[in-house]
C-alpha cells in the first residue's frame, strides 16, 4: 500500500515537470540561429506566420523539440529498468556498453548499405535494436555465473569493457569510409541529435508507446528483482524470465532513441536516481517521474547546446556528459 502522501508528492512533482517540459519547449521554439520572436510564435502555429517562420519552426525546431524529449524519456526509463534488474544503481545503457552496440550496428548499416541519410528511417530503430541486443546478450552471459547468478557490480565492469572495445571497432570500421560519411558517424558519437524530422518521430514514437506502459505493468515485478533473487523468487517471480524480457525492453528503448540522437551517456543514469530521491524506490512511483525528467534533462541540455555556440552549437550528449560525468565519479565513490 502505497501512502496518499507519496501520491500526493509524485502527482505534484509530475504537473512540475509538465509544466518545466512546456517552458522549455516554448524558449526552444523561440531562440536559435533563425530568428523567430515569442511574440510571432503563437500566430505561426495556427497558420499566420510567414514562409520563413513556419519554416523555422515546423521543419526545424519542432520536430528537433519532439525528438529530443522522446529520446529523453526513452534512455530515462531504460536506465530505471537496467537498475531495477540488475540491482546496480550504476547501470545505464551508455555506461555498460549498449549504446555502443547500437552505435556499431547503426555505423555499419549507415556507411555499407546503399543508403543516404534519411532513408530507411524506420529500418534504423530495428538494426539499432539488433545490436545492442546482441551486446547485452553477451554481457549478459559474461555476467552471470550459475553460483551467484548475475552479479551486479561484474555486469558494470564488464559493460565497461564492451563499451570500450566497441569504440575501438568503430574507430576501425569508419577509418576506410568516406569523408562525409565519416563526418556523420563522428557527430552521432558526440550525441548530436541528427534525426530533426518528423519521420523520424514516427519511427521512435510506437516504441514508447508500447514498451512505457510495458515498464509501468512490471513495476511490481522489478520492484522484487531490484531487492534480491530469493525475495523474486518467493513471491513466485519466474527469474531469469522476466529479466531477460526486462533487459530486452530497456535495450529496444535505448536502441530507439539512440539511432536517432547518437550516442548520448548518463541520462538513464541521472534521471531515475533524481526520480528515487524524490519519490522514493517503488518502480510504480519514480518511473513516471524518471521518464519526464529524462526527456526534461535531454530537453534543456540540447536548447542550450545549440544556443551557446552559433550556428553549429554543441552536442547534447556533451552538454550532458558534462552534467553526467561528475555525477558517475559521485556516485561511484559513495557506493
Amino acid at each position: 500500500m502505497i501512502h496518499r502522501d507519496l501520491v500526493r508528492k509524485q502527482r505534484i512533482v509530475v504537473i512540475a515537470l509538465l509544466l518545466l517540459i512546456l517552458l522549455t519547449i516554448v524558449i526552444g521554439m523561440g531562440v536559435g540561429y533563425a530568428s523567430l520572436s515569442f511574440d510571432r510564435l503563437l500566430p505561426t502555429i495556427f497558420g499566420d506566420g510567414t514562409f520563413k517562420e513556419e519554416f523555422v519552426l515546423f521543419s526545424i525546431r519542432l520536430p528537433r523539440i519532439v525528438i529530443t524529449l522522446l529520446a529523453g524519456m526513452a534512455l530515462a526509463l531504460s536506465g530505471s529498468i537496467l537498475q531495477s534488474i540488475t540491482r546496480n544503481d550504476l547501470a545505464d545503457p551508455g555506461i555498460v556498453g549498449i549504446n555502443s552496440g547500437a552505435g556499431v550496428a547503426v555505423a555499419i548499416f549507415f556507411l555499407y548499405s546503399p543508403i543516404e541519410p534519411g532513408s530507411f528511417v524506420y529500418l534504423l530503430p530495428l538494426v539499432a535494436f539488433a545490436g545492442a541486443l546482441l551486446t547485452a546478450a553477451l554481457i549478459y552471459v559474461f555476467s552471470y555465473s550459475k553460483t551467484h547468478g548475475l552479479h551486479p557490480v561484474r555486469l558494470i565492469l564488464v559493460g565497461v569493457g564492451f563499451s570500450l572495445a566497441l569504440s575501438g571497432v568503430m574507430i576501425v570500421i569508419i577509418s576506410a569510409a568516406e569523408r562525409v560519411k565519416v563526418d556523420f558517424i563522428a557527430k552521432w558519437l558526440a550525441g548530436n541529435i541528427w534525426g530533426t524530422d518528423w519521420p523520424y518521430i514516427l519511427a521512435i514514437l510506437p516504441w514508447l508507446i508500447v514498451l512505457i506502459p510495458y515498464a509501468l505493468y512490471k513495476a511490481n515485478t522489478l520492484n522484487l528483482l531490484s531487492l534480491h533473487e530469493s525475495v523474486a523468487i518467493g513471491a513466485g517471480v519466474r527469474v531469469e524470465r522476466e529479466r531477460i524480457l526486462l533487459l530486452a525492453t530497456a535495450v529496444a528503448l535505448a536502441a530507439s532513441a539512440v539511432s536517432v540522437t547518437g550516442g548520448i551517456a548518463f541520462i538513464g543514469l541521472m534521471a531515475p536516481h533524481i526520480a528515487k530521491a524524490i519519490v522514493g524506490p517503488r518502480n510504480q512511483m519514480f518511473i513516471p517521474v524518471s521518464v519526464l525528467l529524462g526527456g526534461w534533462l535531454l530537453l534543456i541540455a540540447d536548447t542550450i547546446g545549440r544556443n551557446v555556440v552559433s550556428p553549429s552549437g554543441i552536442p547534447a550528449g556533451i552538454m550532458v556528459a558534462f552534467i553526467g560525468a561528475p555525477y558517475f565519479v559521485y556516485l561511484l565513490l559513495k557506493k
